[in-house]
C-alpha cells in the first residue's frame, strides 16, 4: 500500500526532511498589513520578526482554502497513492484541521485525518514519525498508532518574552486578565491538547532557561528534540549546548514560523520534545 503524509507549515518541519521523506506540506497564511502572503514566501522569518514589534496593527493568520488541499489531495491520488494520512495543528486553535476535513469528503475515505494536539515540531515530530513508517512500507493501522504513541510522548513548552502577543491574539482567555501583571516578567506557557497552559513566570531571561531547562530534564530520557526560538538562534544555541542529554537523532534549531511567532511574539525560546 502507497501511504503519503500530508501536513500544514505550522509543523516546522525543514525543507530537506521534507523532500527525504515525501512529505506534504500545505502552506497556512499569514495576514501582514493587509497582505495575504503564504507561508514562507514574500517575507522571511528573520525579517517578520524584526518588524513585528513595530507593527501598527497585529499580523493575523488564515487556513488556505479548501481547494488548496482537494488539490493536493487530488494530486496524489493521481500518483497511484492508496491512502492519505493528514495530520495538522488543533483544531482548539486553528481552522486548518476544518478545511482539511471538509476536503477529504470528496475522497471518500481514502483521507485520515489526525488533529495533532501541537504546532511546531510538537506536530512536526508526529509527522516524521508517520512518514519514517510509511518510508518502511508499515501498515497503515501501524502508522496511526505509532503517530498517537508520539503524540502522547511529546510536548512543547516556551519562555515568552512578553505576554503581550497572546494576549493580543485573543486565543488564550487567562492572557487578558494576567496581562497588567505579567509585561515585565517572562511567562513560561506549554501548549498541552490544543491548550495553551501557564507554567509560571520568570524575572529575568537567564531563570526562564533555568526553568525551561529544569522541565525538560523532569521529562526523562528523550527519543527527539528541537530547540525553537522566535529569531533569538543564538541564544537557542547556548541553551542547546548548556543540555546534558542523549538523543537517538539529532537535535534541531528552528526559527519558529511566522504563523505560530504572530500570536508568540520575537525572543520566544523553549523546546519540542518526545520522551523516549
Amino acid at each position: 500500500m502507497k501511504v503519503a503524509i500530508v501536513t500544514d507549515s505550522t509543523c516546522d518541519i525543514p525543507a530537506e526532511l521534507a523532500a527525504q521523506y515525501q512529505i506534504e506540506i500545505v502552506p497556512n497564511i499569514l495576514i501582514l498589513d493587509g497582505v495575504s502572503l503564504e507561508d514562507g514566501v514574500g517575507i522571511s522569518r528573520q525579517e517578520f520578526y524584526n518588524r513585528l514589534p513595530s507593527l501598527k496593527s497585529l499580523p493575523t493568520t488564515a487556513a488556505p482554502a479548501v481547494g488548496i488541499y482537494q488539490s493536493v489531495y487530488r494530486r496524489l491520488v493521481s500518483q497511484g497513492v492508496n491512502k492519505i494520512l493528514s495530520i495538522h495543528a488543533p483544531s482548539s486553535l486553528s481552522g486548518i484541521m476544518n478545511v482539511a476535513r471538509l476536503a477529504s469528503q470528496a475522497f471518500h475515505g481514502l483521507v485520515h485525518l489526525i488533529d495533532s494536539g501541537q504546532v511546531t515540531l510538537g506536530l512536526g515530530f508526529q509527522v516524521l514519525a508517520a512518514a519514517e513508517a510509511a518510508a518502511k512500507n508499515l501498515p497503515f493501522d501501524a502508522i496511526i498508532s505509532l503517530v498517537k504513541s508520539v503524540q502522547e510522548r511529546c510536548r512543547v513548552l516556551a519562555m515568552l518574552d512578553t505576554l503581550e502577543f497572546v494576549h493580543r491574539s485573543g486565543r488564550v482567555s487567562w492572557a487578558k486578565a494576567r496581562l497588567g501583571s505579567l509585561l515585565e516578567i517572562k511567562p513560561i506557557i506549554e501548549l498541552r491538547h490544543g491548550k495553551v497552559i501557564s507554567l509560571g513566570e520568570t524575572r529575568t531571561r537567564r531563570k526562564g532557561m533555568e526553568r525551561l531547562r529544569e522541565l525538560l530534564y523532569a521529562m526523562g530520557d528523550l527519543e527527539r528534540l528541537a530547540i525553537l526560538h522566535t529569531n533569538c538562534e543564538a541564544e537557542a544555541q547556548t541553551f542547546l549546548d548548556s543540555l546534558k542529554v542523549r538523543l537517538a537523532t539529532a537535535p534541531l534549531i528552528i526559527n519558529v514560523t511566522t504563523i505560530i511567532g504572530a500570536h508568540t511574539g520575537p525572543n520566544a525560546l523553549g523546546f519540542a520534545a518526545v520522551t523516549s
